[in-house]
Order: structure tokens, then sequence, then C-alpha cells
């Protein structure tokens, strides 16, 4: 049975009065495949389109979206965020990589505000090159990591160079992209 669903089969938010506050910390990951004509504008780590410095923009757009996650999805709590970082890099396979990380001391999680700042943030890189080309694909939407609940979830980030299964951090040489707080 669903946990938004009341006796009745009616949809209800969940009651978390009783529940202690903990250190809540998710992270959310959104992968957009770029097509060749949008790579063309890839310069010093950063999408320069026609309407300004795409990362950047979608960068606040997700820090944005994920501050009014309560008022986008219905049952979801408003929660203050306490931080919320989106990370912005390319892959070897030249698609973009977007991390939200979200922080917050509260009663319930925060992997709703985490997926709405990587969803957000690449439907705004889809905006700002639709220009350039359609082909724009936004894939594998996912959650990395939730903790500070009574279920923990660990996905360690795929490493690259075969490092193991541990979530280790890119190293300046994997790191193309661009970081914001």
């Amino acid at each position: 049975m669903s946990t938004h669903v009341n006796d009745k089969n009616q949809p209800t938010m969940i009651n978390v009065g009783a529940k202690q506050v903990t250190r809540r910390v998710a992270r959310v990951q959104a992968i957009v495949k770029l097509p060749r004509q949008v790579l063309t504008i890839f310069k010093g780590g950063e999408l320069r389109s026609r309407k300004g410095p795409v990362f950047q923009t979608a960068i606040l757009a997700g820090i944005m979206a994920a501050k009014k996650t309560s008022g986008l999805i219905p049952l979801c709590h408003p929660i203050a965020i306490e931080d919320c970082t989106i990370d912005i890099r390319l892959n070897k396979k030249k698609e973009a990589v977007i991390e939200c990380r979200v922080e917050a001391h509260h009663k319930t999680g925060v992997e709703m505000e985490a997926f709405c700042g990587a969803t957000v943030a690449a439907l705004t890189l889809y905006d700002m090159c639709k220009g350039l080309s359609h082909d724009i694909v936004i894939k594998d939407i996912r959650l990395l990591e939730k903790t500070g609940g009574k279920s923990d979830f660990p996905s360690p980030r795929p490493s690259p160079g075969g490092r193991g299964s541990k979530s280790l951090p890119l190293s300046p040489r994997e790191r193309v992209g661009v970081r914001a707080r």
C-alpha cells in the first residue's frame, strides 16, 4: 500500500509530527545527451548560447526548483533547505551529467527536492539549446543517495577508470564542467 493513501484510499500527506529531526541528504543525477550541434558551443567548461551561459543558468534554475518542490509535488512537505549544490560536467560520451545534492535538518527526506533540482536543470539546458537542435535527450534521472531517514539508499556513482564500487570524487582531469553552491 502506498504511504500517501489513507484508509479510505484517498491521497494524504504523511504525518511526520512524531518523527525526529535528523540531517537529511539526497543526491540525484540526470544525464542529457547533447548532439553535435550543441557541442560546438562548448568552450571553457561552459555551453555559451545566444540566451547566455547554459550551465550557469541551469544551475540557478535547478536550485530555484529544489526550493519550490512542495509547490510542485502535491504531497511533499515544505522543507527549509540548508544547502543545495548542482554540478554539471561532460562525461566521456560528451553527455551533460547533472548532479543535484540537497541537505536539510528535517523530519522527512529531501530526495524530491534533489529530483526537482536535477530535472529542472536538465530542462533548462534543453530550453537554452533547443535553437541549435531538438535532438537533445534527457535520460537516466535517478536517485544516487539518500541518507538520514529510516531507510538510507546508497548507490555509488559509476567510478571512472574502474576504481571499484565506492563513490569517489572526480579528479580534476575527469571534471570538465562547473559547480555552484
